[in-house]
């Protein structure tokens, strides 16, 4: 890692006023849909159909790869191992599904939660050296990497959201009984669940302002759709295979898998998807 620091990217396909040019046809949209919203895939139905719906028609109409953004965190080890791997190529199956019916592809945007992690405890070289590994296999993958710290940053101050004094009592609870088990910082449990809900409350804004037109993917089940943005779909995947929801940054490196998905190939005329962007000024030892 050069330390050096690159700007937040801007927000991505952001709607505009006016009447978009052509509207696609049902069955490109409906072939789109199919190829990732199975349960090959998802846990759970997304969120909201129709706002899904909707997202992916608005990438067709405007010839845009099919963004989908989610939250990458870290765990105990400061190092990648296989679960990360079979993660990382669980989504580049996915991908993969979009591509082979849809010639300009899908953007996978990993949100790095450096934040988070300084949140738990962990130090500032133990996130650097993790989330390095993790961008240089992101990378290999043609994904994009972001800091969630620098997703904040790119806020204008009126758009942050207010610190919530208040969570909601089964919210608070379920978010306590992970921070007993990963919460390292100053206080409790139950502070860690205060100050990651407080957290959360601004940086889902921030997804927002980045990525206005993705489909925000999440590990989680739609027990913590609280958590997430609020104006986005929200599909709710499996982390490295269908039946296995549990963080890979959580799984032993032991208890990695061989992953079988299916990966359709690439039209001839697809584009390729650029390098990614790794923001890295808020990680320096």
């Amino acid at each position: 890692m050069n330390g050096s620091r690159s700007t937040a990217p801007h927000a991505q396909g952001r709607q505009q006023s006016g009447h978009l040019s052509r509207a696609p046809k049902e069955k490109e949209l409906a072939r789109v849909l199919q190829a990732f919203n199975t349960w090959a895939f998802k846990r759970e139905q997304p969120s909201d159909l129709g706002v899904l719906t909707r997202t992916v028609a608005r990438s067709l109409m405007k010839s845009e790869p099919i963004s989908f953004a989610l939250y990458w965190g870290k765990g105990p080890r400061s190092e990648i191992a296989g679960p990360e791997l079979d993660c990382l190529d669980y989504l580049a199956s996915l991908a993969a599904r979009v591509r082979g019916v849809y010639r300009y592809g899908a953007d996978i945007n990993l949100i790095l939660t450096n934040t988070h992690a300084m949140l738990n405890g962990h130090s500032s070289a133990a996130i650097a050296s993790y989330f390095s590994e993790v961008d240089v296999e992101a990378h290999k993958r043609s994904f994009k990497t972001f800091l969630l710290s620098d997703l904040c940053e790119a806020m204008a101050p009126s758009e942050a959201a207010e610190v919530c004094s208040s969570v909601p009592e089964d919210v608070l609870q379920r978010l306590a009984r992970s921070a007993e088990r990963w919460y390292r910082g100053e206080g409790d449990a139950l502070d860690g669940a205060l100050k990651y809900y407080q957290m959360n409350m601004t940086e889902r804004l921030a997804v927002e302002h980045v990525f206005p037109s993705s489909i925000f993917v999440t590990f989680n089940g739609s027990d913590q759709r609280d958590l997430f943005p609020e104006k986005l779909p929200i599909f709710y995947m499996y982390s490295l295979r269908r039946g296995t929801s549990v963080k890979p940054w959580f799984i032993p490196a032991s208890n990695a898998v061989t992953l079988t998905a299916v990966s359709l190939p690439t039209p001839v005329d697809a584009p390729s998807i650029g390098r990614a962007t790794f923001l890295t000024h808020n990680l320096s030892p």
